[in-house]
């Protein structure tokens, strides 16, 4: 009976979390954009009940519409006017664009930021951990430690949300046959779902 308990919780438990974390998204967005929907185009005024998920749809279309938007000349002078206007309020501009420079290295297509998954000894050596490569260190932090060296983050278990930023030397990391994904799953089950096997073909990560 405690095989067959514990099957059944294995089968539950992800499915009922997932739901919940959807749920969750979904009633976050709905709170978010329903009011900012004129009354003349709220479900809830129109059929007297509210349409759960509207709130999704009308965001990605907003997102996808900004995109669009942003992507061609007319767009780029509207958001470089914006930016202008943000960048005279002395708070809103230093918090504004350190967000702006972290989003800009994370989600660009063509940046480093985490897009390999790195072996490193850590916190002293003979102790190994999984850490992210998220660029090399600035040009006033060069100057004191040198060349060679690469910036790394090393993310906590369960949660990755929260870790530790490493500047060490490149030689000392070596790059991991995984994707950044699956090392992500590795660090969050706590070494549980431990990725599939491949031909090892690991070596000491180079700086490009």
């Amino acid at each position: 009976m405690k095989k067959y308990f514990i099957t059944g919780l294995l089968i539950w438990i992800p499915l009922y979390i997932t739901i919940a974390v959807l749920a969750w998204i979904v009633n976050l967005l709905d709170g978010w954009i329903m009011p900012w929907l004129p009354q003349h185009l709220n479900p809830q005024i129109i059929f007297g009940f509210s349409i759960p998920g509207l709130g999704v749809v009308l965001c990605a279309f907003i997102l996808f519409a900004s995109g669009v938007i942003g992507a061609n000349v007319l767009g780029q002078r509207v958001v470089r006017l914006w930016e202008s206007m943000l960048a005279r309020i002395p708070v809103v501009k230093s918090l504004y664009y350190s967000i702006k420079q972290v989003s800009d290295t994370l989600f660009s297509s063509d940046g480093r930021a985490f897009s390999k998954a790195l072996l490193v000894q850590y916190p002293r050596e003979g102790i190994w951990t999984i850490g992210f490569l998220t660029g090399t260190p600035g040009a006033d932090v060069t100057q004191q430690i040198g060349d060679g060296y690469i910036s790394i983050y090393v993310p906590t278990t369960p949660n990755p949300t929260s870790g530790f930023f490493l500047m060490l030397p490149a030689a000392d990391a070596i790059e991991l046959d995984m994707s950044v994904d699956e090392a992500l799953k590795y660090i969050i089950s706590m070494g549980v779902v431990a990725p599939p096997s491949r031909t090892p073909e690991s070596s000491i990560f180079l700086l490009d």
